[in-house]
């Protein structure tokens, strides 16, 4: 079994002057971010890899959690479809077990409900439909390789927003 982890980035900052690719996380994405961090360190299996898109804002997000394994920079997950990120996911090697990817809305609810499947939880489904707010976390379980992950054949385990 693997673990495929969806994290929207913290909560970000508007200051004027930059574009959207550079924007910060606000002084709440700092908090939020370690939070999430300390969420999956209990919750979760140990992270093996991370997919993490350029923007500053996730880079931040990736630093405040704490995680500390081998992060790759996509650009590609930046401006993306979910098609676009589980192709991404799909290149990943089956040596990791425990993969987090670090991403934006609306991608990273789109990916999630279209990877639940059977046996997800329903209450996990309603809530990520409702809402999936800054630094919001999908737990997915995944039975097979990577390379060959599609659209409903994973199962939403958790959703959990850390405040």
């Amino acid at each position: 079994m693997r673990t495929l982890l969806l994290l929207r980035h913290a909560k970000s900052d508007y200051p004027s002057g930059i574009g959207d690719h550079e924007r910060p996380l606000a002084p709440r994405g700092v908090a939020e971010a370690g939070l999430a961090g300390d969420w999956l360190r209990a919750n979760a299996p140990a992270v093996d890899a991370v997919l993490c898109s350029t923007a500053t804002r996730t880079r931040q997000t990736l630093e405040r959690t704490g995680i500390d394994a081998p992060a790759h920079f996509v650009d590609r997950i930046y401006d993306a479809t979910p098609g676009i990120v589980l192709a991404e996911i799909n290149a990943v090697g089956d040596d990791v077990a425990t993969l987090l990817v670090i991403g934006h809305e609306p991608v990273m609810s789109g990916l999630t409900l279209g990877l639940a499947g059977q046996g997800s939880d329903p209450a996990a489904i309603a809530e990520v439909e409702s809402k999936y707010p800054t630094s919001a976390i999908s737990l997915l379980e995944v039975g097979g390789s990577w390379r060959d992950l599609q659209l409903g054949g994973a199962r939403l385990a958790d959703f959990h927003v850390p405040r």
